[in-house]
């Protein structure tokens, strides 16, 4: 039985060269699938899925891993992707459920719904980073596949815009976390808040720093913005 040659990727082949040599062994839908938000202490964890197009409409001006790109590029690359994709999902993971079943088992069966809820199937799937089991589909895992794959660059643009946008409308309701400017990750001024105000309930309780700060503050309290901007208890 012949054996057809193994496929060659060459490093200098850019963002497009995994999926193209995947095209010419007969897997024409790539789909790529990445999370944004692993990292954060407060807010949903949000994973997303794409599949390019063969040829220049699948070649998306500006695109790149999202976190090599400047806000106002993300947002471009953002609009081309949705403009552009054969088919795109997002799946949102409140912090309830992360805590629930933990951060890793969540973003494992979020990259699952994600590409489960393409509207166009794929023939072959590449996930940034853990391979994802129970799909049906030939697939890959990448190390830092925004930054290898055209579709993993496409996903990891969908999840981190949207995150970034459901963590600025969040910021509305809860101004003295400031959210709109660091995301929900753990910076000094977020840790000081967290000191301050004790969680709220878009904080993931099971992370170390938000429980002890939970502690500190002897228990969660509901908190409203007055019309004049100040921070109240409403009990």
């Amino acid at each position: 039985m012949l054996v057809p040659p193994r496929a060659v990727v060459r490093r200098d082949g850019g963002l497009y060269a995994l999926e193209r040599t995947l095209r010419r062994r007969g897997f024409i839908r790539v789909a790529g699938a990445d999370e944004a938000g692993r990292g954060a202490c407060a807010g949903p964890l949000v994973v997303a899925a794409a599949i390019l197009p063969p040829g220049p409409r699948g070649e998306v001006p500006e695109l790149a891993d999202s976190k090599l790109l400047t806000p106002a590029a993300r947002d471009r690359v953002y609009d081309e992707v949705v403009k552009r994709a054969e088919a795109f999902s997002v799946v949102v993971v409140p912090p309830g459920e992360v805590d629930a079943r933990g951060l890793h088992r969540s973003n494992i069966d979020a990259m699952r719904r994600s590409v489960e809820q393409l509207a166009v199937r794929p023939d072959y799937t590449l996930t940034d980073g853990f391979s994802v089991a129970g799909l049906g589909l030939p697939g890959l895992a990448v190390w830092k596949g925004d930054r290898v794959a055209a579709c993993i660059a496409a996903a990891s643009v969908l999840a981190k815009v949207t995150r970034d946008r459901i963590m600025t409308d969040l910021h509305e309701t809860y101004p003295w976390y400031d959210f709109a400017q660091h995301k929900g990750y753990v910076t000094a001024a977020h840790a000081e808040a967290l000191a301050l105000h004790g969680p709220c309930p878009e904080h993931r309780m099971s992370y170390a720093n938000v429980a002890a700060a939970g502690r500190g503050a002897g228990a969660l309290v509901s908190v409203a913005v007055s019309h004049n901007g100040r921070v109240e208890d409403d009990a």
